[in-house]
């Protein structure tokens, strides 16, 4: 039997359909932050507003990638969800090393972040 690289619900982790999940996520993302971008330039929004924004924008992508993978998947939907919102941290965090040069503060809002997007994808599964 020839094995092509992809998996079944029964085999495993289908990783191909994760990252297809996951860079809808990421496209949700980007679409969103620049709608924010906009209206940062269009109404001068304040530094709060913007944070909190950023905040329901991670929130509501991987809340998005959660509730897909979740339909997708069948069972333990919101262990899929929550492997979606965690993966979804990883890249961030990855992608900021990467920019950001000399680190990341791993600090109160590191931690929080990691929860909310971990639970925002836990939800989306719970939901789908």
């Amino acid at each position: 039997m020839e094995h092509t690289g992809q998996t079944s619900k029964a085999d495993g982790i289908p990783v191909a359909f994760l990252l297809k999940s996951l860079l809808f996520s990421y496209i949700l993302t980007g679409v969103m932050l620049a709608l924010l971008a906009f209206l940062l330039y269009k109404l001068g929004l304040g530094e709060k507003t913007v944070s909190v924004a950023i905040i329901v924008i991670y929130v509501a992508a991987t809340l998005f990638g959660g509730f897909v993978a979740g339909k997708r998947m069948g069972s333990r939907k919101f262990l899929w969800g929550l492997l979606m919102g965690s993966a979804y941290f990883l890249v961030l965090t990855a992608v900021s090393l990467c920019v950001g040069g000399a680190g990341i503060d791993v600090g109160t809002s590191f931690f929080t972040t990691l929860v909310l997007c971990a639970g925002g994808g836990m939800l989306g599964g719970m939901l789908s």
